[in-house]
């Protein structure tokens, strides 16, 4: 056995034990490639005509309790926009988002629930592979073992087709799709082309993937950087706003809503002057009296770390408690927010989803190559693709 038959054989172990974890999470990646434009663009029928000059906002502690008791719910965070023609997005769990108008506060509907339950669906299964939340550790296992293995197919996948005499025409065969009849040979051609064309966004998806699926790949990014890993911090329960809202239900009417939120209004405009040129402020509401409340304030389109701030007031007094900037945080807290979103391709804006996009699809029919050229091996191993097209 040579070192490149060892290769070729680990290689091809680790693609059929996690090839249809990996298959199926590349699909579900490709499906949430453009989610956020998605959700934006079904949300176009709530935009409110613009205001009259000097047309004043709602309180927002009289607009979270319009909505609160219109549900008879507890709305769990909401959304500003910096335009004046877009409503204020009110969260509830997961699975609801409400748009509010924030001068009549009336309530404008609710995002799309099938479009919206769709996506959640697919998250879970790229996550967990959407198994009860009593499993859910084990899916997270799962899928999180799979990405490692993923990382070690993008780095053995370029050791094997890399050809042994460098030429045009070897590097022709590898890297130029072909069409054809459905078989070996077409499935050999795929599987070396795309994975030639895909390797390196791929690699960058997997290898964040796994920072965000392990503790010591985290912590391992602080310990490179010359930083302390943050202190563990406890998975917290996602809850769906029907459980949450048996928990917690309001009580006592729109008045009772509208004094348990007070001082928000206040909060928020204090917060908008701590960060210039912001465009959305969102802020998950706090279940029981308010103490500190924090803001995320975002300067660009949601897909760059280093355009967010994080603003935490006192809710008694408004002083600010404290102001993170993304240049304020080590270098290791710096590269971990990048890696959030490497792994969507948002940090190059709507060409880095297109790549990502592109990539994951490419990596559903590598494994769908990987797989059934695997069966032709072991199925005819005498019958094949010509020399010409397996030799260098």
């Amino acid at each position: 056995m040579t070192p490149r038959k060892v290769l070729f054989w680990m290689h091809l172990i680790a693609g059929c034990t996690g090839g249809i974890v990996i298959l199926l999470m590349s699909l579900t990646g490709a499906l949430l490639g453009y989610k956020k434009q998605i959700l934006r663009a079904s949300n176009r029928s709530f935009e409110i005509a613009a205001p009259s000059p000097g047309a004043r906002r709602l309180p927002m502690e009289e607009l979270l309790a319009r909505v609160q008791v219109s549900r008879n719910q507890m709305p769990s965070a909401i959304t500003v926009r910096s335009e004046a023609a877009s409503p204020v997005a009110v969260d509830f769990g997961r699975d609801a988002t409400v748009f509010v108008d924030p001068y009549s506060g009336n309530v404008l509907g609710q995002q799309s629930p099938r479009l919206q339950a769709f996506f959640t669906q697919v998250e879970d299964l790229h996550r967990w592979l959407a198994v009860s939340e009593e499993n859910r550790e084990t899916g997270r296992a799962i899928t999180g073992a799979c990405t490692l293995g993923f990382v070690f197919l993008t780095l053995t996948g370029p050791w094997l087709w890399w050809p042994k005499e460098w030429t045009w025409t070897n590097l022709k065969k590898r890297s130029v799709l072909r069409g054809g009849r459905w078989g070996r040979a077409l499935h050999w051609n795929w599987h070396h082309a795309l994975g030639i064309w895909s390797v390196a966004p791929l690699f960058l998806i997997a290898l964040t993937g796994v920072i965000m699926s392990y503790t010591w790949a985290n912590n391992l990014l602080y310990t490179l950087t010359g930083n302390t890993p943050p202190a563990p911090i406890s998975q917290l329960r996602v809850e769906g706003p029907a459980r949450a809202a048996n928990r917690d239900p309001y009580k006592g009417g729109q008045h009772a809503a509208q004094k348990r939120f007070e001082g928000l209004g206040d909060l928020l405009a204090r917060a908008e002057q701590q960060v210039a040129g912001w465009r959305t402020i969102g802020v998950r509401l706090p279940r029981g009296p308010m103490e500190k409340v924090t803001f995320s304030i975002d300067t660009g389109d949601g897909g760059r770390p280093d355009l967010r701030s994080q603003v935490t007031l006192d809710a008694k007094t408004g002083t600010v408690v404290s102001l993170e900037t993304f240049s304020g945080y080590n270098r290791g807290r710096q590269l971990r927010m990048w890696a959030r979103f490497t792994h969507t391709g948002e940090v190059l804006g709507v060409a880095g989803q297109t790549i990502a996009t592109l990539a994951t699809v490419a990596a559903c029919l590598l494994m769908i190559t990987g797989i059934t050229l695997t069966i032709y091996r072991f199925a005819s191993p005498k019958s094949g693709p010509s020399s010409s097209e397996t030799k260098d």
